[in-house]
């Protein structure tokens, strides 16, 4: 009887379903700044809107009507003109043919109505990519046969350098949560003793996407035929800590593990408001970074043997 009694308790909270809509706060609309720029040869995007309600099913428009200036420690001035809703776009000339330089220090300036966001970030050096690799590896518990890539690269010389490395699979951006890669001098973190190294092995293998099939069985990451694209972006430290909280926030081990997660918070902020006469507050972050790019094929048939020393 006591077996049964727990076997019919056990179905009847499997059986209990009931559907629950929350009523969340409405909360007045905050700007945000997306304002990630870079030295790449081509127009940068500064991109400026209000955040929503939960539950809204459309993007927020973007603000319109506002003036955006980036200046450097030369009191060269970057003007961001105003394309699209939202979107203010610098374009580059003959004789400024990339954004920026190094170890230089810019200040964002945007004014909308009587409000004034302002913001400052150093734009920091970044390793050339070295290479990119291929390995085939067989048959194993989790995968199946498989050809991993990874990125050769060396950290500078100094402690404190910061990276985010982004990677595309066929021109497809891997934009999950878990392919959020970053790098602390060649490791993982301050203090790792890795300052002026080749990038240790989980950051070399951190190009690699783990998809899975209907079935839920991991995929090999490439295939032959394949294309990898990599870039690896300077970041302040600031923009490193930001970054690392909004990987924490939205990789999320789900189930029983949330239990044990850390929990959930709002993410800071460099952007500094000054509103006259009003409540405004701001969200988002200003980096400026430099950029190394390499891209590859894969060629089972000739795969790179090379290593840098």
């Amino acid at each position: 009887m006591k077996r049964l009694f727990i076997f019919l308790t056990i179905v009847s909270l499997m059986s209990c379903e009931d559907e629950i809509f929350p009523t969340l706060n409405t909360n007045d609309p905050v700007i945000v700044v997306d304002a990630w720029i870079n030295n790449k040869p081509e127009p940068q995007t500064i991109r400026l809107t209000r955040t929503q309600d939960y539950f809204t099913d459309q993007f927020s428009p973007g603000i319109t009507g506002a003036t955006v200036t980036v200046t450097d420690d030369d009191d060269v001035v970057y003007t961001f003109e105003e394309q699209s809703d939202g979107d203010y776009v610098w374009e580059p000339t003959e004789d400024r043919p990339v954004f920026g330089t190094s170890w230089k220090t810019y200040r964002l300036f945007i004014e909308i109505g009587n409000t004034t966001l302002q913001s400052n970030t150093l734009m920091g050096r970044v390793p050339e990519i070295d290479s990119i690799g291929f390995r085939f590896e067989p048959e194993d518990t989790f995968l199946p046969d498989s050809y991993f890539a990874d990125v050769w690269a060396r950290d500078p010389v100094g402690p404190g350098d910061t990276y985010w490395i982004k990677t595309w699979k066929n021109g497809e951006y891997l934009s999950k949560p878990g392919e959020i890669s970053l790098a602390y001098d060649a490791g993982f973190s301050a203090g790792g003793n890795v300052d002026g190294l080749i990038f240790i092995q989980p950051i070399r293998d951190s190009i690699n996407p783990f998809d899975q099939d209907d079935n839920d069985d991991f995929l090999s990451p490439y295939d032959p035929g394949d294309s990898v694209y990599v870039e690896i972006h300077s970041l302040s430290e600031d923009s490193y800590k930001y970054l690392t909280d909004i990987q924490i926030q939205t990789d999320r081990p789900g189930g029983f593990g949330e239990l044990f997660a850390t929990p959930l918070s709002n993410v800071g902020t460099n952007i500094r408001i000054n509103s006259n006469g009003g409540e405004e507050k701001a969200i988002g972050f200003f980096n400026v970074s430099a950029v190394s790019t390499a891209g590859r094929l894969l060629d089972p048939d000739n795969l790179p043997g090379e290593r840098p020393e």
